[in-house]
């Protein structure tokens, strides 16, 4: 990540977190994380001299563009988009509100685009870039009540296929990807009563959840030039618990 410049959203914990600090660590010039809500990043943020919070709805036209004039005026370039940010509303379809349904796909999939969209221009500066957007095996193989979930995380790899070919036009090498996790040992998982994670646990072949910073390897590789003949593709990260 030498010289990169690099944004992820949803950076204030759990997954968002580990990318933001595995970015930093790896050398990248700066890392914009970017959150809803920073304050849980106040405990270790601080720790970083090349990591620079930012307050940022990913669905908020005004906020991306002050974000891209701010990025730009300072570096002039975007090199690493993550797009990370996502939330969820479960329950089964028969119960689950037309506003569970809106703000899902909002946030996890018009998020994705509206953040790509405007960041998109600081990599065509250069003609080079990664994009690397954060989907979930629901979204490859589906799961019991999570229908916005799934559609938005399926929208996701849709939309980054397409981007693929889309942003090469020209001679640009700039890459899109997609890391589909399993069941990672976040903030949700931790939530979860102990024999109904016994049971999670139990369906993943490598017997255990994942770690936030088993997403965040994966990241790295697909953000570097070690990746640089990879796009289009979804890297799922899940103990093998999809096959």
């Amino acid at each position: 990540m030498q010289d990169n410049i690099c944004v992820v959203t949803g950076a204030a914990r759990g997954l968002g977190r580990a990318i933001s600090e595995t970015l930093a660590r790896a050398g990248a010039t700066r890392v914009y994380a970017c959150d809803i809500n920073m304050a849980p990043a106040k405990d270790w943020i601080d720790n970083y001299d090349n990591i620079t919070a930012v307050t940022l709805d990913v669905c908020d036209p005004a906020g991306l563009s002050t974000l891209s004039g701010r990025i730009m005026a300072e570096h002039g370039r975007v090199d690493v988009l993550v797009n990370n940010a996502g939330i969820t509303r479960d329950a089964l379809l028969d119960k689950m509100t037309e506003s569970d349904w809106d703000m899902v796909l909002d946030v996890n999939l018009k998020g994705v685009f509206m953040m790509t969209q405007a960041m998109l221009p600081l990599m065509k500066l250069q003609a080079k870039g990664s994009i690397v957007s954060i989907s979930s095996v629901v979204g490859t193989d589906g799961n019991i009540g999570q229908s916005n979930y799934a559609a938005s995380k399926g929208g996701i790899i849709s939309m980054t296929k397409g981007w693929a070919r889309e942003f090469v036009h020209g001679g640009a090498q700039i890459r899109a990807n997609c890391i589909a996790p399993g069941f990672i040992n976040t903030e949700m998982t931790q939530a979860v009563p102990e024999k109904v994670l016994a049971k999670m646990c139990a369906r993943i072949p490598l017997g255990a959840l994942g770690e936030p910073q088993d997403i965040a390897e994966g990241v790295l590789f697909l953000a570097s030039d070690r990746a640089r003949y990879i796009t289009g593709q979804v890297l799922k990260i899940d103990g093998g618990l999809v096959l």
